[in-house]
């Protein structure tokens, strides 16, 4: 028998959202096995991502907690519809399972809200100068692995150029815009870059100053992807170890609020492009 593919994040929220619903009313995995007429191995699997679940059963394991909220169900019953193949199989044992799931975070997310304080966010970067920032991790990679997360990277970026692409709003530290990963030439290939995505009518670029001063959550990068509903909207930081996806509603009401005062404190867009051609000036 072949192997069962591991659980990615987007099916893991989907039993935890479950998982929420039945807590909400109250019930035990007993209870509402004996609810559904199934066995709590299938409810405890189903909550775990262990084995799939059906639209049809989102449904009805819905209707059985009474929730009212006919958006969020029907949201939930196409997240299970949605079961690929995706381009980003081809990568599974590739790339990092984190980076696989933040691709699938991304290819159904809604709008994006980005923070980024070293880096340029990774679905903006040049060619070149993501190459230079895979040269920069330890252990090193070899030559073919940093060749294939290269491509992984800038397979990611299609997102941006689909027909009906995500509102973005990446507010970018200027520390990062003057991080010279790759060199002067690659920096200031990397500048004109985010000029030109800045004129793309679904993409916001704003820049955080150092004369700003201090800012909500300062040492870590932030990637907020807006659901088809506001509960199923997921925050994604990055770690020395990789990514962390968090999605219960006191984190989102943070991330939210951080944000918010983040962009309130940078450069409207236009002056932000000013702000950047000026740093390219002086690379």
């Amino acid at each position: 028998m072949a192997a069962r593919k591991p659980s990615t994040e987007r099916q893991r929220r989907l039993g935890a959202e479950l998982r929420k619903m039945r807590e909400h009313v109250g019930l035990s995995i007993n209870e509402a096995a004996a609810m559904h007429r199934t066995d709590r191995t299938t409810v405890s699997n189903t909550e775990s991502a262990r084995s799939g679940v059906s639209a049809d059963r989102v449904r009805v394991w819905s209707a059985n907690y009474s929730c009212p909220d006919g958006a969020y169900i029907d949201a939930l019953a196409e997240m299970a519809r949605q079961r690929g193949p995706y381009w980003w199989d081809e990568y599974r044992g590739i790339v990092v399972a984190d980076a696989l799931d933040l691709a699938e975070v991304e290819h159904y997310g809604h709008a994006f809200r980005s923070v980024q304080i070293t880096h340029v966010p990774g679905l903006l970067q040049h060619e070149d100068y993501a190459r230079a920032v895979f040269e920069e991790a330890v252990p090193a990679l070899s030559a073919r692995d940093l060749d294939q997360r290269l491509a992984y990277r800038m397979r990611r970026r299609e997102v941006l150029d689909r027909e009906k692409p995500p509102e973005c709003v990446f507010l970018i530290h200027e520390a990062a815009l003057r991080m010279q990963f790759g060199g002067r030439a690659v920096a200031k290939a990397q500048l004109q870059h985010l000029l030109d995505q800045s004129e793309r009518e679904h993409i916001t670029i704003r820049v955080v100053p150092f004369a700003i001063g201090g800012f909500p959550s300062a040492g870590s990068s932030t990637l907020y992807v807006s659901g088809p509903v506001p509960q199923l909207d997921t925050v994604q930081t990055d770690t020395p170890v990789g990514s962390v996806f968090l999605h219960a509603e006191t984190h989102l009401a943070n991330y939210r609020t951080v944000l918010d005062r983040t962009e309130e404190r940078s450069l409207a867009p236009g002056p932000s492009r000013d702000f950047i051609r000026e740093v390219a000036h002086q690379v």
